[in-house]
């Protein structure tokens, strides 16, 4: 018997068109299945469909079925279900209750009855699984959005469900954090149904491929076949090895006696945001001078497409008396124009540039790297003197413009990096998952 089966599904929130479409399929025990497709084509719905969340929790129009493991969710609550079926979802916020994480891993094992010799047990080892037992004693409040992503990721595992679900689960893990995690995935004996925007890694490891569209399942295959659908109907959701912007290899550097960098390594990607963080004097600047080609190693190689450099208090070097002027000198006028306005100064064109405040002086300077269409932009300290407001916007900007290009951000501001970085790689440190 079918671990899960859906029967011609057919759902819409409260009064609106359905979201899911005469769906059917059928999940089997131990089958890992990657879940793809656009926003809003109906995904996350079946994963809540398949946990009971709908019709239950999510209050809609519901026509057709779904039974998991023998159980219809019509008649079955979702708390029923708890044990059988675990879900991550996109907002792990959503999903902590407890005040520290060890109790939080804990608290979905009191609920299905484990025993209570096997509760702190299972917890640790779950922790242990995503590489978050040293978070255990930690106030769930107080953690990153990451964090909070991998302590929920473990109170699922830690359930041993048959069936378990996960909806965007790495969205703020990092590359080497998100590898690791699927590869917790992969050996799992249950049931696994991900859905990812990314689709490399859920690819990479699933033994089968689901494809929605528009409330429908048009892709229902083995992963090779899916592969081959994939390649003709959707290339662009097939796996691909983004392009380094940026390679050192052993770095090594010393001003005079002062060695600052010993064989430093590292990748930046087109497409990812990387910050680079340490204490004063561990090279940060040095590394990035050296990233963008400004600085030659001592010893070490480098290979670097196009690159810019945006340097601390970047107001010192303005040497045009019009904004526009400033941005267009390495880029034309058309180009300046749009990065003025990417960066919210679009209105001060005509303006001198030091009649600017210290701030806007900031932007202008970093409107006149963007303009340059770098495929490798460097960034020191970008958040210098520069307002909330301001950092939150520069945090949307770096991500909307990430898939440019690779961007390096050498900070201090560790609370804005958690808004705006891939990766975070502390010199002198073990490389660190998104906070």
């Amino acid at each position: 018997m079918a671990l899960a089966t859906v029967e011609a599904l057919r759902f819409a929130y409260g009064n609106g068109d359905p979201v899911l479409r005469d769906v059917s399929l059928r999940l089997d025990e131990g089958e890992h299945v990657a879940l793809l497709g656009a926003s809003g084509s109906g995904k996350s719905t079946l994963l809540r469909a398949l946990a009971g969340l709908v019709p239950h929790f999510h209050g809609g129009t519901f026509s057709g079925s779904v039974v998991v493991a023998g159980r219809d969710t019509r008649e079955t609550r979702p708390s029923e279900l708890a044990g059988t079926v675990a879900s991550v979802f996109q907002d792990p916020e959503d999903q902590i209750v407890m005040a520290r994480v060890a109790n939080e891993v804990a608290f979905g094992l009191e609920n299905v009855g484990t025993e209570p010799g096997e509760i702190w047990r299972r917890a640790e080892e779950a922790l242990a699984a995503v590489g978050a037992d040293h978070l255990a004693d930690r106030v769930t409040a107080e953690l990153s959005g990451g964090e909070l992503q991998r302590v929920a990721l473990a109170s699922a595992l830690a359930l041993r469900p048959r069936l378990l679900l996960l909806d965007e689960p790495t969205s703020q893990l990092d590359p080497a954090a998100a590898d690791a995690f699927f590869a917790v995935v992969e050996r799992l004996d249950c049931a696994v149904v991900v859905s990812e925007q990314r689709p490399a890694r859920p690819l990479a490891h699933a033994g089968r491929v689901l494809f929605m569209d528009g409330g429908r399942i048009v892709l229902d295959a083995p992963r090779d076949d899916a592969l081959r659908w994939l390649h003709e109907h959707r290339p662009l959701y097939l796996p691909h090895e983004p392009e380094l912007a940026c390679r050192l290899r052993s770095v090594s550097f010393a001003y005079g006696e002062n060695h600052v960098l010993d064989r430093v390594s590292l990748d930046v990607r087109h497409g990812e945001v990387v910050a680079l963080t340490g204490p004063n004097g561990a090279g940060k600047t040095t590394l990035a001078l050296i990233a963008c080609g400004l600085l030659e190693p001592d010893a070490g190689d480098v290979a670097h497409g196009r690159a810019a450099y945006l340097a601390q208090d970047p107001g010192r070097h303005v040497v045009t008396e019009h904004v526009l002027d400033e941005v267009a000198l390495g880029a034309g006028e058309a180009r300046a124009r749009g990065a003025l306005a990417k960066v919210g100064l679009a209105a001060y064109a005509s303006r001198h540039p030091r009649d600017l405040s210290s701030g806007e002086r900031e932007r202008l300077a970093l409107a006149a790297v963007l303009a340059l269409e770098p495929e490798l932009l460097v960034l020191d300290e970008p958040t210098r003197g520069v307002d909330p407001d301001r950092k939150a916007e520069l945090a949307r900007l770096l991500r909307a413009e990430a898939p440019a290009r690779g961007t390096l951000v050498v900070t201090h501001d560790l609370p804005w990096l958690a808004e705006v970085a891939d990766r975070v790689v502390e010199l002198g440190v073990r490389e660190e998952a998104r906070v």
